[in-house]
């Protein structure tokens, strides 16, 4: 019995959202009294898990896998939790996991709750606190089945520190053609910036930039406070932004520490997809605008006038750091 967690890498570094898994697998290993697993697919530097209270880590490599498909990974994670006897399996809540989990389920004929944002609170039933209602609420929700999976929310856990002395082990996993059924022909990254994922602080704007020649104070306040850049949907539809960029429901979702909204209305499916964000500051012209009704702080203003202004302040407080 074991409780196995995937480390989830991009480009053969582990993603932020790795090590909060950890540090959740560990907590839940220690409710359990068992000992804690970690996979990896395609990883070199295992050994970082370590710190976190990974205890074992079993190293997959696949040639094959030079971008994420989500049968290949979901069958190297069944075999690795058959080996390992795992009872609960940890995953993130990433757009790839959503993908991931349901076929990790199905194949270990498991119960699955995503998007939880604690500890299971009891272990016999195994009851676990989620978010739903696109965050607006919370749910207490039983797993009954035998084996267990679960998504930990973005930034719901945090990170923490617990080093183990651990050990890593090669393991080779058979995969089917069928397992690579699903081919990407193009993936187009966004290279030299924090990525929407794995952000702390998040800078979005919409129609209110009127257009894509002003972006560039955005991505300026964005470098100055090491955030991720992000838009609305009609942003990206109208080609101001790449997709990669556009946050909501409809889009990618977004648990940030800080949310800045700059020139964005805020309808209800964008709302919904970034509601999970800790604190949420809007910058608008317009008084009326919803998303000040969701809002923590919300300046009324010319965002051609307050961004810079901004900017200069947060650039005259760094340095006097």
């Amino acid at each position: 019995m074991s409780v196995l967690v995937f480390a989830d890498a991009a480009n053969g570094k582990f993603k932020k959202s790795a090590f909060e898994v950890v540090s959740y697998g560990k907590k839940v290993a220690e409710q359990l009294n068992t000992n804690l697993v970690a996979v990896t697919i395609n990883v070199s530097a295992n050994e970082e898990l370590f710190t976190y209270g990974a205890e074992k880590v079993i190293s997959v490599s696949e040639s094959k896998l030079t971008t994420f498909i989500a049968k290949a990974y979901s069958s190297i994670i069944k075999q690795v939790s058959e080996v390992e006897n795992a009872t609960v399996i940890v995953l993130d809540s990433s757009i790839d996991t959503l993908y991931l989990a349901p076929l990790v389920a199905v194949s270990l004929d498991a119960g699955y709750v995503s998007n939880a944002v604690a500890l299971p609170t009891s272990i016999n039933p195994f009851t676990v606190k989620r978010k739903v209602f696109s965050s607006k609420g919370f749910a207490d929700t039983i797993i009954s089945t035998e084996k267990k999976i679960v998504g930990v929310a973005k930034n719901s856990f945090g990170i923490h520190e617990n080093p183990v002395s651990g050990t890593v082990e090669e393991m080779s996993i058979s995969l089917s053609d069928s397992d690579f059924g699903v081919k990407s022909e193009k993936i187009e990254k966004a290279s030299g910036k924090v990525t929407i994922a794995d952000a702390d602080v998040v800078v979005s704007a919409g129609r209110g930039l009127k257009g894509p020649e002003n972006w560039g104070m955005i991505e300026e306040l964005a470098t100055v406070l090491g955030a991720a850049t992000a838009c609305s949907k009609p942003v990206s539809d109208l080609g101001w932004r790449p997709h990669g960029e556009h946050v909501g429901q409809t889009g990618k979702p977004v648990a940030s520490n800080l949310y800045i909204a700059i020139g964005i209305s805020g309808a209800i499916q964008h709302l919904a997809g970034v509601n999970a964000s800790k604190v949420k500051v809007v910058i608008n012209s317009d008084p009326e605008a919803p998303f000040f009704k969701a809002a923590d702080y919300g300046i009324v203003g010319d965002a051609f006038q307050i961004v810079p202004e901004l900017i200069t302040k947060l650039k005259a407080f760094k340095l006097a750091q």
